[in-house]
């Protein structure tokens, strides 16, 4: 945009002003949508409004279309019909991008187009700035993420992902209240980080004068306490923070649902999170098949269950519950996978299970964890070296983790410490020890199975990366 534009159209602006016209009014009762317009009969007289998107003057007739949130449609101005003044005050003070109000009957032009011709207009918002063009407009991708507000515009059809969006979250909570849990708030301020391995962001509290931390997991320790006050069934959707890298599927603030139901173990949550995805998806979509980053999953085909510790032995012939640090690295070094040396046993296993993880399709359930790994589940009876947890696996990514919670408060402090150990070591994502909620499992919390699943579901789902799906990702200022 040239600065001369932007000139041009703030002298135009205060010539309106001069003329005692409101170039910003509050309101304009808008009666119908461009949409219910043009699907009005011929003859049909509208009230609407909307952005001006092109402008087309012919002398003593001009076309435009306008857009709104429904549609665009075309309006026509004839200046034997609206009067000589108006025609040519439209045409000398209006401009793409503008927000106008119109009046007019619904007609056909010559060419068939079904347009409005209009008898009375208003400028509702004088635009300063021009439109981008849709071909040759924004064509820079972080141009069009940093001024999204311009995509929309350029692309309307964007919308739609966002509609998608709010669907997406509001057919899985109808779900959730269906299932009968309760929908509650927990904090995002906390005084300890927990209920995930991930690094906070710390900010301060002036009234109480203390640093405090943002949350990383959507109410984990808070919902289980909640369990322990005797609810049963609980679920959040919001928003948690986790300052770390960026990539395809990972953000640093995003949305996500978390759920705990007393007296069900990981099994009976796989079962219902198998139904979820599936109401969610076929709700959303209206289909069942996708080709995800290369993959094609099909939702409705039987969901395999893969065990954690024998798919790594399988592929690399190695057991992780039982070796040691070294070994692991050496494992590493022979599959020339990156890693950083002075990473936790619990770390290297982590790296070493990634490489695994991209080659699956899914859907899949992944179980058999190793106890290093999972610090809130509850150990596996039959194995204790592994717990009782499981992830959904989606196109060579996790896209869900739940377990049996760990209700044993004596176990749980132990794995607080040998956290608090890796955190001592250098590694930020461990998790800090909670002695309040240590306190709260003393008193009693009973079995209890806990999910989370995030907007990287529908990330995946699109096939776009996370910060495409979010409809203002957070952007460094532009200089």
């Amino acid at each position: 945009m040239s600065l001369d534009e932007r000139k041009i159209r703030i002298e135009k602006l205060e010539k309106i002003r001069a003329e005692k016209i409101n170039p910003y009014p509050a309101k304009y009762d808008k009666k119908v949508s461009l949409k219910k317009a043009f699907e009005s009969k011929l003859g049909t007289k509208v009230k609407t409004a909307g952005r001006l998107m092109t402008f087309r003057d012919m002398g003593k007739l001009c076309f435009c279309h306008l857009m709104d949130v429904s549609q665009k449609m075309q309006i026509a101005l004839q200046e034997d019909k609206i009067g000589e003044e108006k025609y040519k005050w439209f045409v000398k003070n209006l401009d793409m991008g503008d927000f106008i109000g119109v009046e007019g009957e619904i007609f056909k032009t010559h060419k068939g187009e079904i347009s409005i011709l209009v008898t009375n207009y208003e400028l509702l918002a004088k635009a300063l700035r021009p439109l981008p063009e849709k071909w040759h407009g924004l064509t820079d991708e972080e141009l069009k993420l940093r001024k999204r507000y311009l995509d929309f515009i350029a692309n309307p059809e964007l919308k739609e992902l966002f509609y998608r969006k709010a669907k997406f979250w509001q057919t899985m909570r109808d779900f959730m209240l269906s299932e009968g849990f309760v929908e509650v708030e927990t904090p995002v301020l906390e005084t300890t980080a927990g209920g995930a391995d991930a690094e906070p962001f710390i900010t301060h509290h002036n009234a109480l004068d203390m640093d405090v931390y943002l949350r990383i997991s959507t109410g984990e320790l808070w919902q289980k306490r909640l369990m322990v006050a005797g609810f049963e069934k609980t679920f959040e959707i919001g928003r948690q923070f986790r300052n770390e890298g960026m990539s395809r599927e990972h953000l640093q603030d995003y949305t996500q649902m978390e759920c705990y139901q007393a007296y069900a173990d990981y099994q009976e949550m796989m079962s219902l999170m198998e139904k979820m995805y599936k109401k969610v998806i076929k709700e959303v979509y209206n289909k069942m098949e996708f080709e995800i980053n290369g993959f094609m999953v099909d939702f409705n085909k039987k969901w395999v269950v893969i065990d954690y510790v024998e798919k790594i032995k399988s592929d690399f012939d190695l057991d992780v519950t039982k070796a040691t640090k070294e070994a692991l690295a050496k494992k590493l070094k022979e599959l020339k996978i990156d890693f950083d040396p002075n990473l936790s046993k619990a770390r290297l296993i982590d790296v070493l299970w990634k490489q695994v993880r991209k080659t699956i399709s899914g859907p899949a359930f992944l179980v058999g964890h190793p106890v290093e790994v999972s610090p809130l589940a509850k150990r596996d009876p039959k194995d204790p070296l592994k717990v009782q947890r499981f992830q959904i696996i989606l196109a060579g990514s996790e896209m869900g983790n739940g377990y049996s919670e760990l209700n044993d408060p004596l176990d749980q402090a132990e794995r607080f410490k040998e956290q608090a150990k890796m955190r001592e070591l250098g590694d930020k994502e461990a998790q800090m020890y909670d002695q309040d909620f240590i306190e709260a499992l003393e008193s009693g919390m009973p079995p209890t199975a806990g999910f989370g699943v995030s907007e990287r579901l529908f990330s995946f789902l699109e096939n776009k990366t996370m910060r495409e799906c979010q409809i203002f990702p957070l952007m460094k200022p532009d200089k």
